[in-house]
C-alpha cells in the first residue's frame, strides 16, 4: 500500500497504523469468521481519495479503511484446476504503468478480455508482455508460476508484474522444501513443456492450471497430480489456519 500510494500521489498510514487498523476490524468482527472447514474471513485494504475536485489533480482527502467479509472455501471438495487462455491483444499493464502496483484502474482494462473468455468457456486469461506479446505476466488477478522437474519460474518483476505477498510466500516456502526457484523471463513457449502450471493469490492462496489455450492450441496439466500445487497449497493454508507451526514469522495471533 505504501508503494503504490506513493506512485499515486497519496498519503499512506504507517506499517503501525496498518498493522493496527487490520486486527481492531478483525477482532471486532469476530462473531463473522466461518469455522476452518467452511470458510475464513477475506481482510481487504482500502485506500481512496475524494474531495470537492474536478480537475485532474491529486485529491485534497484520503480515506484509510480496513474492511471484512466471511467468504466459503474457494475450493470445497479440494483444488479445482482452472482453464486459461492467452490474450494476445489486449495487455493488462506496459512499462512506465501501475502494472506492479495495486491500483483499481489495472482491473478495468482487463474486464473485456476476461468476459470474453468466460463466454468462450474458459476460467480466466493469461496476459502476455506487451512488448514483445511473448513473455508471461499474470492472470488477471493472481501471478503465475512454471514447474518444469525441480525448478519453479515466475516471471521477473519489472514495473508491470505485481509484487503480490502470495507470491512472496510461495518463493520462500518453495526455497525451504528444495525446490530451485528462478524469476525470470518465461518464454509463452513453455507452457507446451511444462510439467505443472498454478496461480497464486491473496483469496485463491493457490490455484492449479488444467489447461491452457493459445492460438487454438491446448495443453493439457494434471498427469502428475498437481503435486507441487498440491504441495505449496498445504504448506501455505497450513500456515494461515495455524495448524503447523509457523517457522516463517508471518501470523498474528488475536486474543
Amino acid at each position: 500500500m505504501r508503494v503504490g500510494a506513493d506512485r499515486m500521489c497519496m498519503p499512506a498510514p504507517t506499517i503501525e497504523q496498518f498493522v493496527e487498523a487490520v486486527t481492531s476490524t478483525v477482532s471486532a468482527n469476530e462473531r463473522w469468521i466461518p469455522p476452518s472447514n467452511k470458510g475464513f474471513l477475506h481482510v481487504r485494504p482500502l485506500l481512496m481519495g475524494n474531495g470537492p475536485v474536478l480537475s485532474l489533480t491529486p485529491a485534497p482527502e484520503f480515506i484509510f479503511l480496513i474492511y471484512v467479509t466471511p467468504v466459503r472455501n474457494y475450493f470445497e471438495g479440494g483444488l479445482k484446476p482452472i482453464n486459461v487462455v492467452v490474450e494476445n491483444d489486449i495487455h493488462r499493464a506496459t512499462l512506465g504503468g501501475v502494472g506492479n502496483i495495486k491500483a483499481i484502474g489495472n482491473y478495468a482494462g482487463i474486464m473485456k478480455a476476461q468476459a470474453k473468455a468466460k463466454a468462450n468457456g474458459f476460467s480466466d486469461v493469461l496476459y502476455l508482455d506487451s512488448i514483445h506479446n511473448r513473455y508471461l505476466e499474470e492472470v488477471s488477478t493472481a501471478n503465475v508460476f512454471v514447474v518444469k522437474d525441480n525448478t519453479i519460474s515466475t516471471p521477473v518483476l519489472g514495473g508491470t508484474i505485481l509484487p503480490g505477498i502470495t507470491r512472496k510466500s510461495i518463493i520462500e516456502i518453495a526455497h525451504s522444501q528444495g525446490f530451485k526457484v528462478e524469476e525470470r523471463l518465461v518464454p509463452v513457449e513453455e507452457l507446451f513443456d511444462a510439467d505443472e502450471v498454478f496461480c497464486c493469490g491473496n483469496a485463491v492462496c493457490v490455484l492449479p492450471v488444467g489447461s491452457i489455450t493459445l492460438n487454438g492450441k491446448r495443453v493439457d496439466y494434471g498427469e502428475s497430480g498437481f503435486v507441487v500445487s498440491q504441495q505449496l497449497h498445504s504448506a501455505l493454508a497450513n500456515i494461515q489456519m495455524g495448524l503447523i507451526e509457523d517457522k516463517m514469522g508471518w501470523t498474528t495471533l488475536l486474543n
